[in-house]
């Protein structure tokens, strides 16, 4: 097997506290930037802007700010839950209900209330439990042509994202995406923290850093090469 595959198969988020006492060093925080400085953009717009954030100021700020679950998230997220892992190999897309807290896993669930104002935000906990963390945002200026809703734009993105965590993976430093960051309430205030400008979108975040547990053993599953693979027409599947 390839290396560079090895490394794909490995990659993985980890959903584990890191040692904030533990930096990322410098050199592997720059082959990571290195790894999102070449990345194929569509049109080579090159149209995002990276934000290294590892002042504990900061990360205390960013932490505080508030990330309720939303009823349209406990809705849909249901949708693709398997309850056992039988279940999980059966359909082999989506994610297993054990990796959710349980308030999570009913789409009957009435989100008013159910993260007291007492209890740590899921931002606080993951944001200052890392070292760092990488805002990665889209610059709208940077379209690519004739790309309607800057669809390459956004694969763009992706791609980035991509690079740096197999990058991460490959430096054995931990990584975890953090969508919650494109959530509109929590865009407006991490903006205004961070001095980003208007016109400028919150693709993604990520945390990196050394886990100080060993992560929980999930069962993973992807789909068979020959059940997305199709041969000269749609429908016209291999074999092998």
């Amino acid at each position: 097997m390839s290396r560079i595959l090895r490394i794909i198969q490995e990659r993985h988020s980890f959903r584990v506290p890191f040692d904030r006492e533990r930096p990322v060093a410098r050199r592997d925080l720059k082959k990571i930037l290195e790894a999102a400085r070449w990345t194929p953009t569509a049109h080579n717009m090159q149209n995002f802007e990276i934000l290294v954030i590892d002042s504990k100021e900061l990360l205390r700020k960013l932490g505080n700010i508030k990330s309720q679950i939303t009823a349209e998230f406990i809705r849909e997220n249901f949708q693709q839950l398997s309850f056992s892992e039988e279940e999980f190999l059966e359909k082999k897309v989506g994610l297993l209900a054990s990796m959710f807290p349980e308030s999570w896993r009913s789409p009957e669930v009435k989100i008013r209330g159910m993260i007291r104002e007492s209890e740590p935000t899921f931002m606080n906990r993951v944001i200052q439990d890392s070292p760092v963390l990488l805002i990665v945002i889209y610059d709208s200026n940077k379209r690519a042509p004739a790309s309607e809703g800057d669809a390459l734009g956004t694969m763009s993105l992706g791609c980035v994202m991509e690079n740096m965590w197999l990058t991460a993976q490959d430096l054995g430093i931990g990584f975890q995406v953090l969508s919650q960051f494109r959530a509109r309430p929590v865009e407006e205030e991490v903006k205004q923290i961070l001095n980003i400008p208007e016109y400028m979108k919150i693709a993604f975040a990520c945390r990196m850093g050394y886990p100080i547990s060993t992560p929980a053993k999930y069962l993973r599953v992807r789909r068979d090469v020959n059940m997305f693979t199709h041969h000269n027409r749609f429908g016209n599947r291999d074999s092998d």
